[in-house]
């Protein structure tokens, strides 16, 4: 069974679908973040509800607590989390470097303090590729190694040499492994094309299932962000699935999707909205503002979840005030129903022809953000 099937293009916009074991996913798609095995504060059903179709969760994470052997005896992560959709796990490299504050890189793989209890641990390509499959992932990745912007070419060379000595020895021990599970390659080589493109060659040399693009919206300006995703995604072939990963802005996933992406996650819906910012058909709102206090309109009228179904902006504000727990779920789901219907209303787009027209209104209701600038939307801990 092929792991993508291309259905149609507008432009660059690729509508298509990804087939796993557990059910295809149709393309472009959002995958909420659960990190630890839960997206925060919503249950399974209510994932389903928002139109979710698979989610991401972290290995890292996952294997300090409560351990992928724990959850290997439990069944596996669908039964454990009750997420009986398909489940797509990183690598776990972005966290090592960015939440353990002693890490000792080398060929072997990364020996680093844990963020949770102090222990020393160590991650290897093979442990990387053994603890996904412990977990049963549907769609899994390589240990890589990420570089924060900027970083100096040399710095960036030496790093993606690593990346791809590494992603060999995950590929090998993927094969010696059990289960279905689909292994992509990471595309790195940081703000530099000649690297970029040498990333992906000898990625892609492999002929692995799907491809993701990696080391983007790590602090570098919007602008290089945009090209060099163009740029990945014009090298990558038609035929695999292309990820981009951690980038979720709104606007980003429709000028990526523009750009040839087919699947993304971020924190950002979620994570904004315990911060009490909406994302709605208009563009963003802040609900803590005062001039919500009296509103009695719904969040977004134009959306179908539970938040704007039953409650007012005006309640809404009121919970976030009060800090009632409330507040938080309702605005986590209406977040994930917006970016979750932004997808479908992508698909469509596309299918029908008209995905410049699509781009071209969200460009105007979020033109606010639409500037030059710093790119950072990846979050560790989610």
């Amino acid at each position: 069974m092929e792991a993508f099937e291309l259905l149609a293009t507008d432009g660059r916009a690729r509508r298509g679908r990804i087939r796993t074991a557990r059910g295809d996913v149709e393309t472009p798609a959002f995958m909420p973040v659960a990190t630890q095995g839960t997206v925060k504060s919503l249950t399974p059903s209510d994932l389903v509800a928002a139109g979710a179709q698979m989610v991401l969760s972290n290995t890292y994470h996952l294997s300090l607590r409560p351990g992928h052997e724990v959850i290997r005896e439990l069944g596996g992560l669908h039964r454990f989390m009750g997420w009986h959709g398909p489940i797509l796990t990183d690598s776990g490299g972005f966290q090592v470097f960015s939440l353990s504050r002693l890490r000792k890189i080398g060929e072997d793989g990364v020996e680093f303090r844990s963020h949770v209890d102090g222990s020393l641990r160590f991650l290897s390509p093979e442990v990387c590729i053994e603890v996904q499959h412990a977990l049963g992932a549907d769609l899994i990745h390589p240990l890589d190694e990420c570089l924060a912007h900027p970083a100096a070419e040399l710095d960036t060379e030496r790093s993606l040499a690593l990346t791809l000595r590494w992603l060999r020895r995950c590929l090998d021990a993927h094969r010696r492994g059990p289960g279905a599970a689909r292994l992509f390659g990471i595309v790195q080589g940081g703000a530099f094309e000649r690297l970029r493109r040498r990333a992906v060659e000898e990625t892609c040399a492999l002929a692995l299932d799907g491809y993701a693009i990696g080391g983007l919206a790590v602090g570098e300006p919007k602008a290089l962000m945009y090209d060099l995703t163009e740029l990945c995604a014009g090298l990558l072939p038609p035929d695999r699935p292309r990820y981009l990963m951690g980038v979720g802005k709104p606007q980003d996933l429709v000028e990526s999707v523009a750009r040839g992406v087919d699947l993304f996650d971020c924190v950002m819906p979620t994570r904004n909205a315990r911060n009490g910012q909406a994302f709605t058909a208009e563009g963003p709102l802040v609900i803590t503002h005062a001039r919500f206090a009296r509103d009695p309109a719904p969040l977004d009228p134009e959306c179908r979840c539970e938040a704007c179904g039953g409650f007012s902006r005006a309640y809404l504000r009121h919970l976030f005030m009060a800090r009632e727990l409330l507040a938080y779920r309702l605005l986590s789901l209406h977040n994930l129903t917006f970016y979750l219907g932004l997808m479908a209303d992508m698909r469509r787009a596309i299918a029908e022809g008209s995905f410049a027209a699509l781009r071209a209104r969200l460009r105007d209701r979020y033109e606010v953000q639409f500037v030059a600038g710093s790119n950072s939307s990846a979050d560790p801990e989610a």
